[in-house]
């Protein structure tokens, strides 16, 4: 015991070491600029994001009018708005060429505008007026534009889904690599036209891009239980095609989603099948009481809402400003007045002569009736 007292002290006694000198910090290198986060991740000019705003805006504009006129029954007839879900048609409709081909819904207002419609022809169909798209016959279910490549929409659920692929068909005869993209809800993937298509497009690796517009309800009825899987788009596997899915509030996720089914389709590897989540602000139609679903989880959804978010994106890349984001919202307002204007007072309503055109060919009213020319 003693001598370990007696080596404690000795110890206490040595000078501490000296810890060893700390090394001189190195200069912290700058870090670069970021670089612009369209380009970097998306290969997109800022003036082409702006124009996607721009469609999304003008879209929403169109369609809370139109829920406003039929609302007011200043237009006749049903009418499916399509606020809350621009951001699938914006972002699949910039992915296509303009020889391309696009089918539509009975929620189709969103499609064709997104495709480069005339809001002053597509408000003055709607009001049954001669100048619309399909002299005012068609309505707001049935607007077509051909000549930019909207084969039409359907009033009738999975309607347009082998129409889509018929013009799939015809691309792949022609040999252009052109593509389609069908559009079609959740509902309409439950359909027996969806599994018959699907599966002819898949074995004639047709260029078609189906894009399923999950909007959490067909009619009342919730998409969660409407399939056991869980999701739409994993039933790409039994068709033995590609299946992706997207965040439908993300108009650069859904550009990105649908870019690379058309890389795919257009270098003759065949269908993709992809399911955009998101959301429809309004009901099915007016007459929809909307009992199914609480406002909680539709203010849940409106914060997500994909015009808002997109903004802010273009607004932090110094894409614009948000003076300019205000501007290009009255700019889209105006142009919605200015086609209210046209379709309700400038416009007039078809002649008579027009009731069996495009009804029987070869075929006028006689004496007696129907009689061939």
């Amino acid at each position: 015991m003693a001598l370990n007292a007696a080596a404690r002290k000795e110890k206490l006694k040595r000078p501490a070491k000296a810890a060893p000198a700390a090394e001189p910090k190195k200069p912290r290198a700058r870090k670069a600029a970021t670089p612009n986060l369209f380009a970097k991740a998306l290969d997109i000019a800022h003036a082409e994001a702006v124009e996607l705003l721009r469609k999304m805006l003008l879209i929403r504009h169109f369609e809370e009018k139109v829920f406003e006129l039929v609302t007011d029954n200043v237009v006749s007839g049903a009418s499916h708005v399509y606020s809350g879900q621009e951001a699938v048609a914006v972002g699949a409709c910039a992915a296509l060429q303009k020889d391309d081909y696009i089918t539509s819904t009975h929620r189709g207002h969103g499609h064709c505008i997104a495709r480069g419609g005339d809001v002053r022809l597509m408000l003055a169909e709607l009001a049954g007026k001669a100048a619309g798209y399909c002299r005012g016959k068609g309505g707001s279910m049935h607007i077509a534009d051909v000549q930019a490549g909207n084969l039409g929409a359907t009033g009738i659920v999975g309607g347009n889904i082998p129409v889509a692929v018929g013009a799939g068909l015809a691309c792949k005869f022609n040999k252009q690599r052109q593509v389609v993209v069908c559009f079609f809800g959740d509902g309409a993937a439950n359909n027996g036209t969806f599994h018959e298509s699907l599966n002819l497009a898949a074995i004639w690796d047709l260029p078609v891009i189906f894009v399923c517009e999950n909007n959490q309800y067909g009619m009342s009825f919730p998409a969660r239980v409407g399939f056991r899987a869980g999701n739409i788009y994993s039933r790409a596997q039994s068709y033995g095609i590609e299946g992706a899915a997207c965040d439908g509030m993300q108009v650069l996720e859904v550009r990105e989603s649908v870019g690379k089914a058309c890389v795919r389709a257009r270098a003759g590897k065949g269908p993709t099948l992809i399911e955009a989540t998101t959301y429809r602000y309004r009901g099915h139609s007016r007459s929809d009481a909307q009992n199914y679903r609480s406002k909680e989880e539709v203010e849940a959804w409106k914060a997500k809402d994909p015009l808002v978010q997109f903004r802010q994106r273009l607004i932090e890349a110094e894409a614009l400003t948000l003076e300019q984001a205000g501007q290009m919202e009255l700019a889209a307002a105006q142009e919605i007045e200015a086609a209210v204007k046209f379709a309700l007072e400038e416009c007039p309503y078809p002649d008579v002569s027009e009731v069996l055109r495009d009804v029987y060919k070869g075929w006028i009213e006689g004496p007696y009736g129907l009689m061939r020319c």
